[in-house]
């Protein structure tokens, strides 16, 4: 499943250059499914929902970093463990996000949506 950032994040920035997909956000910060992936223009979701990937969005939080769900792969297709995660100076500040469930399939299948 994808992970999440929770409200004891102290907004030190660690995890989000370690982010392979991009889905890492300052707090505060509009993103797009097409930074840091190879998807640009209107794409059709894994979920089966069409998207312009170029198009801003709103960000998720503005008090904490966050983490996009769509773009999260728990780091599958490049490293052994979450990256967020090991970076991570503050302990289970970044855990699974329960809202967002995910096989090792599905997780690899979205790295390589995200990137092919």
């Amino acid at each position: 499943m994808a992970v999440f950032i929770t409200d004891t994040c102290i907004n030190c920035g660690a995890c989000e250059p370690e982010c392979p997909n991009q889905a890492i956000y300052e707090p505060g910060a509009e993103w797009s499914m097409a930074e840091g992936t190879s998807l640009s223009g209107t794409v059709q979701m894994l979920n089966g929902q069409e998207v312009d990937a170029d198009e801003m969005q709103e960000p998720i939080s503005d008090e904490f970093y966050f983490i996009v769900p769509d773009k999260c792969t728990e780091c599958k297709g490049f490293h052994d463990e979450e990256q967020c995660i090991a970076f991570c100076p503050v302990p289970d500040c970044i855990i699974p996000d329960e809202n967002h469930p995910d096989t090792e399939e599905e997780l690899f299948a979205r790295q390589e949506f995200l990137h092919a």
